[in-house]
Parts: C-alpha cells; structure tokens; sequence
C-alpha cells in the first residue's frame, strides 16, 4: 500500500508531500493546476521513461520517491528478500532525473535498473489511465485483460515461451535443411585442406630455423672465404695480429728504465694476444667444421618451397599455417561433430510443439471459465452504469496460421458489443461511441481490479465522458473497491469525489514570477467547498455550498 509521496523539482512542482491512507482517495483539482505531477511521479517511481524537460526551471535535477508498506504484499517482500533489498515492512522507490536527461534508479537506497524499478512496481501498484479506453479497441489488450482476471498471466507467458522455442527450432530446421548441399560441400573442403596441412607437419619454430638454416647454406662459400682470411689475419698470415702485438709487448719491456706507468699497458697488450689467438683458433674449427653441402641446401629451400606454396593456396601468410590449420580442424569438427543433425532438430522441434500444445489446451480451458465469469462481471457493472441493454462478450476464434502454434496459445480472444437488443454482437471500435467505450472500459477495468492481488489501483480520470447518475454509480464502484484495498482516483466528477474516504486537491499559484503546485488535503469544510467549486465554478453560491454538503453527506452515509 502507498503510504508516502515526495515530489521535489518536478514540473511546477518545488516540494509537493502527500500522506495517503487505506481507502478510496480522490485528487482533485482544476484543469492545468498540476493533478498530472503525481501520476507522472507514480509513473517514474514505477519505472516509466523519463524526459529531462520535466526538471523544474532552475532546478539541476527531479527527485521523486514513493513510501510502500508491504505488510500485505509477501510477493514484493519475497522479490526484495532474493536481491537483498528488504528492511522491515516499508519500502522505499526512489527516481531522481537529472538536467541532461539521465536518471537513476533506486529501491530502498540501492542502486537499481528501471527494470526492477518497473518489476517491483508492478507488484505494489497498478494504473488505469483516462486514454486505457482507446487500448480497449486492440485484441492484445483483450489477451491481457482476460488472462489478468483469471490468474493466467503465468500460464500465458509459459506459452509464449513454448512458442518461441519451437519457432526458434522451425527456424534452425529450415536453415539447416535449406543448408544442407551447402554443408556437405563445406565438409569436404575443409576434410580435403586439413589432410593437406597435415601432410605438410608444419613444427611450432620449423619456418623460423629453415629459413636462417636456407640463409647460411646459400651463403657458404662467402662466409668460408670470410672466415679464414679473418683467421688469417689473427694468426696465420704475415704479419698476424698475434705476433704485432707480442712484438708490441716485447718493445716496452726493453725499454732502459722501468716505467710503472706502462705496466698496466704491458699486461692489455699480452691479454689482447691470448684473445687473438684464442680467436684464431674459433674459426679454424669453425672452418674445418662449416658443412656447406648443396644437397642439403636443396633439401630446405624444396621444404621452404613446399610452406610458401600451401601458404599462397590458403591466402594466408607462411607463419599463420598452423594457427590457420587449427581454425579449419574446429571447424569440420563442428560440422561433422557438433551439430545437431537434421533428425535430432526435427524430434526436437516436434517435442517443442508437443509441449506448446499441452500448455495451450491448459491456457484455453482456463481463460474460457474465465471469459465466462468476466462477461456476467461486466455485464452487472454495464447495467449498474445505466446500460443495461449492452450485450458483452468474450469471442474466441482460431488463430491464422494454417493450424501452426501461435503465441496465443489456441485461440484469439476479442471483446464484442451488442447496443441494441436483437442485434449481433460486433467489435467494440465498430459499435460503440466515445461514450459508451468509455463506461466499458470502466467497467472492465472494475471488474478486473476486483480479482487483483496488486494492493495500489490508481484510476487517472477513467470516468472521462460520463455525467450525472451514472457518475455517482462510478463513485460507489470506485469506493466499493476502496473498501477492500487502496484507491487513488484523479477525478473531475463531484459525485465521484464526494464519496471518496480521503480528498485531496491540487492548486497552483505564481509568486515573484515563479509558479507552483501545491497539494493539500481537505478538512470536511474545505471538502465541501472544493466539492461546491467543482458544481459550480468560481463564484460560490449558498445553494452550490448546499449542494456539496449534501452531496458530500450523502456519499459518505450510503456506505455505512
């Protein structure tokens, strides 16, 4: 139940509080002073789309923020328990919209996504707007109103989950059949080009040592010849490099006195010796064990030959075969493999279709008990809104499509009218005036909310297009409802507002050029005087402040 509202910085509204009781509320107001502010804030806490142009001017953001009690709600309180969000009985739907046009989401000071803004508001309150009747005209809104009333909404979603999935495998059965020249041709290709691969045994680093074995052998005669006139220049030939330097090193021995500064020189001139024989000595092995056979050059380079060819018939480059190789194996092991074969989609397929079937027969036989309890529920209430010579049913009929599983289960459902006894029942656009669609909607949305477990109904001026009479029964129905749950009503029907348990009304007013709303809730004499404007306009008279009294008088005493 909505206990608390809290509207700060939206639309003309600076800070607008309002404290809501058990019972039928009604909101009044006149045109333009800002009764839509706190529908359109019921709406965002609940999870609606927000527009950034609604921030009030100056303001940098809008926030919004809705009080449950879930005393009697276990499901929003079970929902709350899973996502460990619960505190207590209260609970607290927070929106705050900000200038650019960004909002946030919050349940009980949590982060959160308008999804579950939008989920966890549907268990707590449910809105009937003024323009619901226009909704009426479409089958959809039938399938819904039908399955809300009978508890079906689960067992509906469960069949249209059945349907996608059959529909899902129809789909992938067709593809694959359609596929299937496609797919034998795919596999022997790639059979084909990975026993090719395989042939070649391409090792992890193979290409890398081919290629600078290739570059050594190609290139032995050159490096042989390198090799040893570098060897013949550290210790062989005349004058080596050994022997210039030992002779260097004798030199400065024979010097006639001994100079401890060249010391150090003496003992770099004999290490560089050692290190040039040393050096000397490398590439005679090097030489003596260089194998520079052609027949193994031509080993590799027909190897190389091989690699580059395989590369440019894939198209790829020579380092990216096996990682290409490995590509092509997951892949024919995928469709030899790992694919459901054409006989498995179709036993699987049949079993979605078996199990879409056995959730409809189940929906079908639920929805037309229901159908039949809604049409004798809206009948009375047609009746009770002085139309008693409307005819309501609920028409089933076979879906289109050749007997094909649709997601509505079975049967197409739509709401038809007869206004006249002895006429044939016909759609509601077809037969019915603005009027009269909008007492059936009353009605049906009445009817509905009777049945609902949601604890919050808010009626956004569903009694559009009705007067006299008839409104005052609107009223009845209105409270009747109340009595059992809570009821927000925004209304400009004094016989509806009269018999509410709790009334509000909406003002606006300009100050230092700024305007703003305000809502209030009415003593019994301010009630009586809102009730006598919304008979008689402006100007009050003693009969119009009568009027009210006694109307007001009259809808609280006919419910006790």
């Amino acid at each position: 139940m909505l206990t608390h509202l809290t509207v700060a910085n939206y639309a003309v509204a600076e800070k607008v509080e309002l404290t809501i009781r058990e019972g039928m509320t009604t909101l009044t107001g006149e045109t333009g002073a800002g009764k839509s502010i706190v529908m359109d804030a019921l709406s965002l806490v609940t999870g609606a789309r927000a527009d950034a142009g609604a921030v009030r001017e100056g303001a940098d953001r809008a926030d919004l923020s809705a009080v449950f009690d879930l005393s009697r709600t276990p499901e929003a309180r079970h929902w709350l328990e899973e996502r460990e969000l619960d505190q207590e009985n209260d609970c607290v739907l927070r929106r705050v919209i900000r200038r650019d046009g960004r909002s946030r989401g919050y349940i009980n000071g949590q982060p959160c996504t308008l999804t579950d803004l939008k989920t966890l508001g549907g268990m707590l309150m449910d809105i009937h707007s003024q323009h619901q009747h226009q909704s009426l005209l479409k089958r959809e809104t039938h399938h819904r109103l039908v399955d809300e009333f009978g508890g079906n909404g689960e067992l509906a979603e469960q069949v249209r989950a059945a349907f996608r999935e059959w529909r899902e495998l129809s789909r992938k059965l067709e593809q694959a059949s359609n596929q299937r020249d496609e797919r034998n041709a795919r596999t022997e290709l790639l059979r084909y080009q990975v026993e090719e691969l395989d042939r070649l045994a391409l090792g992890a680093e193979e290409l890398e040592q081919l290629e600078a074995e290739q570059k050594q052998l190609a290139n032995g005669e050159s490096i042989l010849e390198q090799c040893h006139e570098a060897a013949q220049c550290c210790s062989e030939g005349e004058p080596a490099a050994v022997s210039m330097l030992e002779h260097a090193r004798q030199r400065l021995e024979r010097l006639p006195i001994e100079v401890p500064q060249l010391a150090e020189t003496c003992q770099m001139l004999e290490e560089a010796r050692i290190q040039a024989e040393e050096a000397g000595d490398n590439l005679r092995r090097f030489i003596d064990d260089y194998d520079c056979d052609p027949q193994r050059l031509k080993e590799v380079e027909d190897r190389l030959s091989w690699i580059y060819q395989i590369a440019r018939k894939h198209q790829i480059q020579p380092q990216e075969i096996r990682e290409h190789q490995a590509s092509l194996r997951a892949e024919l092991d995928e469709l030899e493999n790992g694919s459901e074969s054409l006989e498995q989609l179709q036993e699987r397929m049949e079993a979605a279709r078996a199990e879409w079937s056995r959730l409809a027969d189940e929906l079908s036989s639920a929805r037309r008990q229901a159908a039949e309890r809604l049409d004798a529920g809206v009948g009375e209430e047609l009746r009770r809104l002085s139309m008693p010579d409307i005819q309501f049913q609920t028409h089933f009929s076979a879906p289109s499509g050749d007997g094909q599983p649709a997601a509505s289960g079975h049967e197409e459902m739509e709401f038809l009218v007869s206004t006249n006894a002895g006429q044939s029942a016909r759609p509601l656009g077809k037969v019915a005036s603005g009027g009269e669609l909008s007492r059936i909607s009353l009605a049906i949305q009445v009817v509905v909310a009777q049945t609902s477990t949601i604890p919050t109904l808010v009626f956004d001026e569903v009694d559009v297009g009705i007067g006299g009479g008839v409104a005052e029964v609107v009223g009845r129905l209105l409270r009747q409802l109340g009595e059992s749950g809570q009821i927000l009503c925004v209304t400009h029907l004094p016989q509806v507002a009269s018999q509410a348990h709790q009334h509000m009304t909406v003002s606006k007013f300009t100050e230092d050029e700024q305007t703003y709303s305000t809502v209030e809730s009415l003593d019994s004499e301010e009630r009586i005087r809102e009730v006598a404007r919304m008979l008689g306009g402006v100007d009050l008279t003693e009969q119009t402040i009568a009027h009210a009294s006694e109307m007001v008088q009259k809808g609280q005493a006919t419910h006790h």
